[in-house]
């Protein structure tokens, strides 16, 4: 940057410090490090799911291992530009917390549907309409996945908070603390609500192929567990 580009910029540095804003460029590194993880996430993950109706080759353990690995590699690859949260209820229990601001909130919660949505359209582009794109569908009735939805956000939120985010966590762990979380679970529950834990990696597959059924499901019970993590921890931790 020259010194008429640093002038220029200056101003708005000083005017966003100063309201607690982060200046738009950062942000963008931000919103493009959310985008990709997004995206990897549900491309990786509903990918697996669609690969193993294709050639029945990764069982359900083998695409539970998938989302676990991946959510575990996205998190070392971005976590040191936006926090890696790739994941709407966290970034909403984030925002609880008061970690971030309502404007970053809203604009993670937008990129990672977008991200989602991308992932979901280049899986239909490459595979066609193969196992509803990896959408997440309860097996029994709603109100059994709804209930398991909830316990494994919470659980999840729970797990990134005491490994990512408490002072006497050891950091360097938290990718493989998470990834892992996400694998159990996914195992253990998949086949019962789909095991989504995640408003985006449901959003997009349901709305690219029309399985919008239970989508509110996977929105409200997320995210209400999520933000129930939030409040736990932070009582425990006050």
């Amino acid at each position: 940057m020259g010194a008429t580009e640093l002038k220029r910029e200056l101003p708005v540095l000083v005017y966003e410090a100063e309201r607690g804003q982060e200046p738009l460029s950062m942000l963008r590194k931000k919103w493009i490090a959310e985008f990709i993880g997004s995206y990897f996430l549900v491309f990786a993950g509903t990918g697996a799911v669609i690969v193993n109706t294709l050639t029945s080759s990764l069982t359900h353990i083998g695409v539970a291992i998938t989302f676990g690995l991946v959510v575990m590699a996205l998190i070392y690859a971005f976590g040191h530009v936006s926090g890696a949260h790739f994941n709407p209820a966290v970034t909403l229990a984030f925002l609880f917390l008061r970690q971030i601001d309502a404007r970053t909130a809203l604009s993670f919660v937008v990129t990672q549907c977008l991200g989602a949505l991308a992932a979901s359209l280049t899986l239909l582009s490459m595979f066609g309409h193969v196992g509803s794109l990896g959408a997440t569908l309860p097996s029994g009735s709603w109100q059994q996945s709804a209930v398991m939805e909830f316990i494994l956000t919470f659980a999840l939120m729970l797990v990134i908070l005491a490994s990512a985010v408490h002072a006497k966590a050891s950091k360097s762990f938290a990718g493989i603390a998470i990834g892992g979380t996400v694998a159990l679970e996914a195992m253990f529950a998949g086949p019962v609500s789909g095991a989504s834990m995640n408003p985006a990696r449901s959003l997009g597959p349901a709305i690219v192929s029309g399985s919008l059924s239970h989508l509110w499901l996977y929105i409200v019970c997320t995210t209400a567990g999520a933000v129930l993590a939030a409040y736990v921890y932070n009582q425990l931790h006050e």
